[in-house]
């Protein structure tokens, strides 16, 4: 799994003209899945993201987690963070996994994210075309790979 943390002020998922998710001080997390993906990678990921220290304390150090500072989360799916773009100028995306196999593990990751923070968690909705609208805080933006745990 794959994933992008962006610590925000304010982020919100839309889906043409709904608002499915909006937080205001929190983690808005883009999550892409592919084959090799398992339970192991979704709780390695989880207790990562929850207890990553990008917060500021009262002195202003990156020192506190989401959690930490009672913040919100939202997570999204986007299978394009498996593109490959060695050859030519169209991206493959040949590793990332199709609905049937993703979806599954992206229910399990939320679960699990739920889990270790505690509270509930807003999600974009899978395989939809949504506009994600964010304010980058810092701007702290982070990318894990559960592949690369050294």
């Amino acid at each position: 799994m794959k994933v992008v943390i962006q610590r925000v002020t304010s982020a919100s998922v839309t889906i043409e003209t709904e608002i499915v998710a909006n937080i205001q001080s929190g983690l808005l997390v883009l999550v892409g899945i592919e084959d090799e993906d398992s339970q192991e990678d979704i709780n390695w990921l989880s207790q990562k993201i929850i207890n990553l220290r990008i917060f500021g304390d009262e002195n202003d150090v990156m020192n506190l987690s989401v959690k930490e500072i009672q913040g919100e989360v939202i997570i999204v799916s986007q299978f394009t963070l498996h593109a490959s773009t060695k050859k030519g100028n169209r991206p493959s995306y040949i590793k990332a996994s199709k609905p049937e196999s993703a979806i599954p593990l992206y229910e399990k990751f939320i679960q699990q994210m739920e889990l270790e923070f505690g509270k509930k968690i807003q999600t974009g909705r899978f395989g939809a075309d949504m506009k994600v609208e964010l304010v980058n805080d810092g701007p702290v933006t982070i990318i894990i790979d559960s592949k690369n745990k050294s």
